[in-house]
């Protein structure tokens, strides 16, 4: 079996010990491989415990800027003893196995098939450091040191990042320098020309893009957007949205004596935390929340109640894998039905997709003004995958000119002129035909300004009332606004890939969120193959009408994503009519992001078995199956 060769795409994967530091080391190479230029896609896989459990951290680098998860392994790192077998194994054929020989491996690591490429990282760290638990840190920086020398990366870029790293504590940044250097120069004494794996600098794929993870992307959507109010209850993996919020307040949220313009309160729970948002909100701040699945399920009385009162709401809802606490580090699609539908009786809440860190940024900020204009909780839907893991971006942009879109929203002038008319002001009145109330701020007039609502049933004017009449009313123009507010909607990224009319292909994919980069890769994959397949990419529930014309336009559609239960598939069903037959559903829910050979592999499957025939590549030609 001859080496894995190539040249600035493959993939690594470093198997570690949760808490034994090497996250920092991980980012160190990742963020190197960034800065030279290239394509890269960091991954961590990581236990919910604070320590002892395997983590795993897989970078993909690729200069076509394929930067989903690919599948398989060409470069293993392995510092896990817990796992090593299996990481052996896992490694593709002509793979490089690289391992801490300080011990032997094991007996049952016996392959031919792979370069094993063993450096004695423990002793060689032993040897040159006293403190022990300096000693485990600095290990993590040998092997990065090692793959320098291995994967030709040029080293100044790790020395300057580094110095940048402990630029207030120039002593610390010594003794990792140092660490880089034992590695380069084990590796390149005894394992000069072992690796064909190899990095080179690239000057214009990258241009201005930018390294950021999806949580940070948000936290700043939501600072941008005009949030000055956040009520939170800390969960993974959204925490950190909220922490980086509180970064940028820290900065953007300052008045001139000093004193800052907003308000971060971290709740008893989830549901307390969005309390907090529907009183801002309904006090005229704009407001927002971020959770996961765990406090969805705790928060859907108030967003039952945020719907029917008919308040604005932003909540950021970084999926995890459940149900229950299910596995709170891994990632999946699987909200889609419980935000859909949140909350008890007939309710539908607005969602917004956002497939990238750029997207997070923008439709964060756009999920309030949606929030006002509609009045209604709005969901940011993102992951774990999106929101705790480093992406590359396109800039992020704002027009300085941009005002925010408060709805209808009457002023305390306009609450007199209704006075003078001698009409009676309603809140929940439909005057536009468009099911969108008008509402005013508390303090837009001196008296009239606020007024009074509730989550049980209310007329036209707010009053309670148990009449089926007023009842129905209510709820039919709830309905009617859920139409109007699909022609609100962010339009869905749509490719017809055929030569022939839009209509003349009958395949279509339907993907969204973090499922679109394997997804577009394994496409292009099977156009390769001349099975050609067209592509919409969702950004929002409900779905505008352009989507609805690409499920008709198709007489198979796949819909990719990462549940068990079909979720969007289902919606799709649910809204729309689509016949269960057309809709083909393409299912990953082990945790980990999605990858393009599983997608690749999948529709081969499915199709093959369409047609009787094993010869996928001839199953599609021109658009025809």
């Amino acid at each position: 079996m001859e080496p894995i060769q190539s040249t600035n795409d493959f993939v690594i994967r470093f198997a570690n010990v949760n808490g034994s530091g090497s996250a920092s080391a991980n980012n160190l190479f990742a963020k190197a491989i960034f800065r030279m230029g290239i394509p890269v896609s960091p991954k961590n896989i990581f236990p919910s415990n604070i320590q002892g459990l395997p983590t795993w951290y897989e970078v993909r680098v690729n200069d076509k800027g394929n930067l989903g998860r690919r599948g398989g392994v060409d470069m293993m790192v392995a510092t896990n003893g817990q796992t090593l077998v299996q990481d052996y194994n896992e490694l593709l054929p002509g793979g490089y196995f690289f391992y801490d020989s300080t011990r032997p491996l094991f007996d049952e690591c016996d392959r031919d098939d792979i370069v094993e490429i063993g450096i004695p990282l423990t002793q060689l760290t032993n040897d040159a450091f006293t403190n022990p638990k300096l000693r485990q840190l600095l290990k993590n920086i040998v092997y990065v040191g090692a793959l320098s020398h291995l994967l030709d990366i040029e080293f100044t870029v790790l020395t300057d990042a580094i110095g940048q790293q402990f630029r207030k504590k120039p002593k610390l940044a010594e003794p990792n320098i140092q660490a880089l250097e034992i590695g380069r120069d084990y590796a390149k004494k005894h394992f000069n020309e072992s690796c064909r794996l190899s990095l080179s600098r690239r000057e214009n794929i990258l241009q201005d893009s930018i390294l950021v993870d999806g949580n940070s992307a948000a936290a700043l959507g939501a600072l941008y957007g005009g949030a000055t109010v956040a009520g939170w209850y800390p969960i993974t993996p959204s925490t950190s949205v909220i922490e980086a919020f509180e970064r940028f307040s820290n900065i953007h949220r300052l008045e001139e004596d000093g004193s800052k313009k907003v308000a971060i309160l971290q709740a008893e729970d989830e549901l307390s935390a969005l309390g907090m948002v529907i009183g801002a909100s309904w006090n005229g701040s704009r407001a927002f929340t971020a959770t996961s699945g765990p406090g969805i399920s705790l928060m859907a009385e108030f967003l039952g109640l945020a719907y029917f009162a008919e308040v604005p709401a932003v909540v950021v809802n970084v999926q995890r894998t459940g149900p229950s606490t299910g596995m709170p580090t891994r990632t999946q699609q699987s909200d889609f039905i419980a935000t859909a539908y949140a909350s008890h009786g007939d309710t539908k809440n607005v969602l917004l997709i956002p497939c990238d860190p750029a997207e997070c940024f923008e439709l964060t900020a756009d999920a309030f003004d949606l929030a006002e204009r509609l009045q209604t909780p709005v969901l940011v839907m993102s992951d774990l995958d999106l929101g705790m893991n480093d992406h590359i971006s396109r800039p992020f942009v704002w027009d300085d000119n941009r005002e925010y879109d408060r709805g209808k929203t009457l002023t305390g002038e306009e609450l007199d002129e209704f006075e003078r008319n001698r009409e009676r002001w309603g809140r929940y009145l439909d005057v536009d035909g468009d099911g969108i109330c008008y509402r005013t701020i508390p303090g837009a007039h001196p008296t009239r300004g606020s007024y009074f609502t509730r989550g049980s049933s209310h007329d036209e004017y707010a009053a309670y009332t148990e009449d089926s009449g007023a009842y129905q009313r209510a709820m039919l123009r709830l309905d009617k606004k859920w139409q109007t507010a699909k022609t609100m909607m962010p339009e869905p990224h749509i490719k017809f890939r055929s030569t022939s009319a839009p209509a003349g292909n009958p395949l279509g994919a339907l993907f969204f969120g973090t499922t679109t980069h394997s997804a577009y890769e394994a496409i292009d994959r099977l156009a390769e193959e001349r099975i050609i397949i067209d592509t919409m990419r969702l950004r929002s529930f409900p779905c505008p009408q352009p989507a609805v014309d690409f499920i008709d336009q198709h007489e198979i559609v796949f819909v990719i994503e990462q549940n068990r239960d079909a979720q969007m598939r289902t919606l799709l069903i649910a809204e729309y009519g689509f016949h269960p037959d057309k809709l083909v559903s393409i299912l990953n829910f082990d945790g980990k992001p999605i990858t393009a050979d599983f997608i690749t592999e999948s529709l081969k499957a499915q199709l093959a078995g369409r047609t009787g025939t094993d010869s996928s590549p001839h199953l599609a030609t021109g658009g025809n199956v």
